[in-house]
């Protein structure tokens, strides 16, 4: 294997490699000056990638305890044991018949950014209270996570109601009826792995 040494300027040197490969391949370097960003070393809060999913249907319960919010969940896999993930969830439209409506972060199995645990009172990412059945709102969350693993992770939203009336994601209570002026939206979860 044939490789190039670059003495450095006070001491030591570099070393280029080349690697084991058929035929010709081609590197274009840039005519520009600055720091080269190698896999060993990312440059500390720079995005390494970028994973979104798109939930367009709407989504329905009437449990009190947390269900997972089928297609509002993605993966990403850390190419660094030492990123952190930040997490952007929009919900579209959130609605319900006369309740309030709880949504959950998780990561894997272990739900992550609630509130402090306190007696009977429910722990939550997001707490939506509907005032009266034609509530309707847009909510998002940001959080930052550190997985600490370079293997494929999955974030994941979960919602609950009250148990006394039915929740609604993408959609108004009321847009089963067909009344004119309400409309079906989408929602989104982003992950972004940033170098530290």
């Amino acid at each position: 294997m044939s490789s190039v040494v670059i003495s450095g300027n006070t001491s030591g040197s570099i070393t280029l490699s080349a690697p084991d490969v058929s035929g010709s391949n081609t590197i274009t370097l840039p005519a520009s000056t600055g720091t080269v960003l190698t896999t060993g070393s990312p440059q500390s809060g720079g995005v390494i990638q970028v994973v979104q999913a798109v939930k367009s249907d709407t989504f329905t319960t009437a449990s009190g305890s947390y269900v997972d919010v089928t297609g509002l969940s993605a993966s990403i896999t850390p190419k660094f044991s030492t990123s952190t993930i930040l997490v952007m969830v929009n919900i579209g439209c959130l609605s319900a018949s006369s309740t309030n409506i709880r949504l959950n972060l998780v990561r894997g199995s272990t739900s992550i950014y609630q509130g402090t645990l306190s007696g009977t009172i429910n722990q939550a990412s997001i707490n939506f209270d509907i005032p009266n059945s034609y509530g309707a709102s847009s909510v998002s969350l940001a959080y930052v996570d550190s997985p600490a693993t370079t293997s494929s992770t999955t974030y994941k939203m979960q919602m609950a109601s009250n148990g006394s009336g039915t929740g609604y994601l993408n959609r108004t209570e009321r847009d089963s009826s067909g009344t004119s002026g309400d409309a079906r939206t989408p929602s989104s979860i982003i992950l972004m792995e940033i170098a530290q």
